[in-house]
């Protein structure tokens, strides 16, 4: 039976197949311009040169400054606007072309095929953890469970199919499969166990929508046009502040001079779990780290950090989630780094 036919509280009808259809179609041109035909160029590139470019982190730019703030706000937002828009646009369509019913049937329960689904959903978005974040607070507001919208939000840049064979290419297999580990680790145990953290699966009332059958009085471009606008709203402000103020601090949350022991890999957890970055800018950043003399501790933590989730991705999730499964979520990610860069140290 076709899952648009056996909604709950929805009218089964060519209206409602064809907006599913207009999202997915709106979904996959997305992703072919913005991800998978610029990632399938750059493969080559990772093959053939062993380098997918250098490291966006200035790390001779000396103290916190305004021209540290805005250099890297440039660099960053030039590498992932196309991207920044999807998500925003996707994270507005999702709330309007996805019928609720089927959702939350997929989507909506605190088991782990929810969270499964979510997670395996988000492999062939590629998105970087800010451009994930507002499509995952959409699905929050279409009544999808916490676990499966932290699956799908982890899933995207940690399990990114096309950053972990730039990994294999740029860094060595090693560090593919450690990626692997715990990418898999965090985005179904981690999700899964915050659902059962969480205690219930309702959605904030903060983002609290009107029922699918109030709503579909309304013309599809009013009801788009307002699930923008609120987007919009909640998401371009915090974002680009907490870029610059990362920006502005970039060269004194990564110090070259800690080495590669213990220290080195706590401090990096945590500046990695708060510091934003582009898509697979993690590899060059490593890649630069170890040629300074970091050791592959620190590197490991990197690794698994930096692209998870950062200070921005987490204020622009901040009405979807409740705040101790974010602060769950954020504790989680620095002990994996914690762990990976210990494990890192003794094996790579």
């Amino acid at each position: 039976m076709s899952p648009i036919r056996s909604l709950p509280g929805g009218p089964s009808n060519k209206k409602t197949v064809w907006m599913v259809v207009l999202f997915v179609f709106i979904v996959v041109a997305g992703l072919l311009y913005v991800k998978w035909w610029p990632y399938y160029h750059k493969a080559f590139t990772a093959a053939s040169k062993h380098s997918i470019g250098s490291s966006i982190l200035n790390m001779e730019a000396g103290g916190p400054s305004l021209h540290s703030a805005l250099m890297y706000a440039e660099a960053y937002f030039k590498s992932v606007w196309k991207a920044a828009v999807l998500g925003i646009l996707l994270g507005s369509l999702v709330q309007v072309l996805l019928p609720t019913g089927w959702l939350y049937r997929k989507l909506g329960k605190a088991g782990f095929k929810s969270t499964l689904i979510g997670g395996v959903s988000s492999l062939p978005g590629m998105m970087c953890t800010c451009c994930a974040a507002p499509i995952v607070s959409g699905l929050r507001k279409r009544n999808v469970s916490i676990g499966a919208a932290l699956a799908f939000w982890l899933g995207n840049p940690l399990l990114n199919p096309a950053t972990l064979i730039f990994m294999a290419f740029v860094l060595s297999w090693k560090f593919m499969l450690m990626r692997i580990a715990f990418g898999v680790l965090l985005t179904f145990g981690v999700s899964y166990f915050a659902n059962r953290f969480a205690g219930e699966t309702k959605i904030p009332e903060s983002m609290a929508v009107l029922p699918e059958e109030k709503t579909e009085s309304y013309p599809f471009l009013v009801r788009w046009l307002k699930s923008l606008g609120r987007m919009l709203v909640s998401v371009v402000p915090a974002y680009l502040i907490a870029v610059l103020l990362l920006g502005a601090f970039q060269s004194a949350m990564f110090p070259a001079w800690v080495g590669g022991g213990i220290a080195a890999i706590v401090v990096f957890a945590i500046v990695g779990t708060l510091f934003v970055i582009p898509t697979a800018a993690e590899i060059p950043i490593i890649q630069s780290f170890l040629a300074l003399g970091i050791g592959t501790g620190p590197a490991s933590t990197l690794l698994v950090t930096l692209p998870a989730v950062s200070l921005p991705s987490i204020l622009i999730a901040w009405k979807a989630f409740p705040k101790k499964v974010l602060a769950f979520v954020s504790v989680s990610v620095v002990a994996a780094g914690i762990l990976s860069g210990l494990i890192g140290a003794w094996i790579l």
